[in-house]
């Protein structure tokens, strides 16, 4: 049996000493090789040594030490170095040329020492001497590394939050403080990082999470400073525990959930209940109707004052389902809107026939000023015709005597030009301290004075939402005792 001493003993000295081609391909990998880098001797042979052991970022610096030594003859320098598993190590590297029997260059002989403890040791005086007192009174954890991604200081809270005792972080690759489906990942981040340093704030970036010594996983915000040092730039972690807040929010979103749930089987009981309320209201309205205009027969005065007590307040039920259909509809985002040019003038005129009644049983004055133009806006007509209804109604509910006035103008309104439908009465008017409240949902003017009025409280509100989907606003103008004026005012332009 034949023995290579030469293969033995260099197999038995604990650096990694490699041989290559001029080229760089590697023809002899020991085990020292395997132990620094990681890739096994079948692994190596055969490949370009930058392909497996020089970062991305440093690709030129390979090139450039192949170069010196195929130039000078050899060649000394330290720097960084990947392992097959991404991790990277600085190594004390030395090169020599090998000639061949002609004096012709045949391969190139490396040695590799690995010197990442020594590194971070250098690295982690240096840093020590400058903010270690500062580090352990900060609230949060804080960690340097340096280029290869190895703690060289780690605050006495950065210990706590992931369970070290002082001193063991020291060393040690950022990514065994993060569950090992982050690591890849992270190794991938921080070299471009590394390759572009810039303060990252905190709550910025990735969601992540961190690793303590029990294994135990919680979340984690962080944020990153770079630190040039005169031995290399280093990396500043401020890191904290989540966890609380990370409970809060799944407890919210818990309870949104099952908002978002009630609130879709509110809209389905109101959307399915809407013809089961109505068809016996209108049935009410309709008979109470035939009964008052003596069609099955004469009926007294009493019978007659019970009978337009039940339709009226049938009709007020009709009007306050109907209200909190549409504003339901509204709230979950399912009113469709069918937009198309609107005459206003015969809106009005429209919306104003139908109070008349209502208008002359009070002896009051219902009266249109339609200025000189017509004016014509692109909206949805039933819409805005609820809204008008909603204001004449009120301004007739609220004056016990002389006019309500509903005038059509053009107007500039926050810089827009739009079309402006003003109601006005001479009624009871609105008192400074009530005008918060006026357009809030069941929200009444519950003075002394004002308890004779009915209503619900849902028409101004509906009225203002209707208008916001109409791309308008309600703007209203009143003084107790005097009267109000309310203003509906939409855009001319499409």
């Amino acid at each position: 049996m034949t023995i290579d001493f030469g293969t033995l003993i260099l197999n038995e000295i604990p650096d990694a000493v490699v041989l290559t081609t001029t080229e760089g391909e590697v023809v002899c990998w020991t085990n020292g090789a395997q132990a620094v880098f990681g890739y096994s001797s079948a692994e190596a042979v055969g490949r370009h040594l930058d392909e497996l052991i020089v970062p991305p970022t440093l690709h030129h610096d390979g090139a450039a030490v192949l170069r010196q030594t195929l130039a000078d003859g050899m060649a000394s320098y330290e720097s960084m170095r990947r392992a097959k598993d991404g991790t990277l190590v600085y190594i004390d590297s030395s090169s020599k040329l090998v000639r061949d029997d002609e004096g012709r260059p045949a391969h190139i002989l490396w040695s590799k020492k690995d010197v990442t403890a020594l590194k971070v040791l250098r690295d982690a005086k240096l840093v020590a001497a400058r903010y270690d007192g500062i580090l352990d009174s900060m609230p949060d954890a804080i960690i340097m590394a340096n280029a290869a991604g190895r703690i060289v200081l780690a605050n006495h809270q950065a210990e706590q939050l992931f369970g070290y005792p002082r001193g063991a972080l020291r060393g040690m690759v950022l990514e065994h403080l993060m569950p090992a489906r982050f690591r890849t990942a992270h190794m991938a981040h921080r070299a471009g990082f590394a390759a572009q340093p810039q303060v990252r704030p905190m709550g910025s970036g990735r969601d992540l999470y961190g690793l303590r010594s029990d294994g135990a996983e919680f979340p984690v915000e962080i944020s990153l400073s770079p630190i040039d040092t005169e031995d290399g730039p280093l990396a500043m972690s401020a890191i904290r525990d989540i966890s609380e807040r990370k409970r809060f929010e799944q407890a919210l979103q818990e309870k949104n959930i099952e908002l978002a749930k009630a609130v879709a089987a509110k809209d389905r009981f109101l959307t399915g209940m809407s013809h089961e309320l109505r068809t016996p209201l209108n049935a009410i309205i309709g008979f109470t109707g035939t009964m008052l205009m003596k069609l099955p027969g004469p009926i007294n005065d009493e019978q007659n004052k019970q009978l337009r007590m039940v339709q009226s307040s049938a009709r007020q039920l009709l009007s306050l389902i109907n209200d909190l259909l549409d504003l339901t509809r509204i709230e979950s985002g399912k009113v469709e809107l069918e937009l198309a040019p609107l005459s206003c003038r015969a809106l009005i005129d429209e919306v104003l026939s139908s109070f008349k009644p209502l208008a002359r049983s009070k002896v009051l004055a219902l009266e249109f000023d339609a200025g000189a133009d017509e004016v014509t806006v692109c909206s949805d007509r039933r819409a805005v015709q609820q809204i008008l209804m909603n204001l004449v109604h009120n301004a007739i509910k609220f004056t016990n005597n002389g006019a309500v006035m509903v005038r059509l103008a053009r107007a500039v309104v926050g810089e827009r030009a739009c079309a402006t439908i003003s109601v006005s009465d001479t009624g009871i008017g609105i008192g400074a301290e009530q005008r918060d409240s006026l357009f809030q949902a069941f929200s009444q003017l519950d003075a002394a004075a004002l308890r004779q009025f009915e209503g619900t409280g849902l028409g101004l509100h509906l009225s203002q939402k209707l208008a916001a989907l109409l791309h308008g606003e309600i703007l209203f103008d009143s003084e107790y005792g005097v009267g109000s004026v309310f203003t509906l005012a939409l855009p001319l332009e499409a």
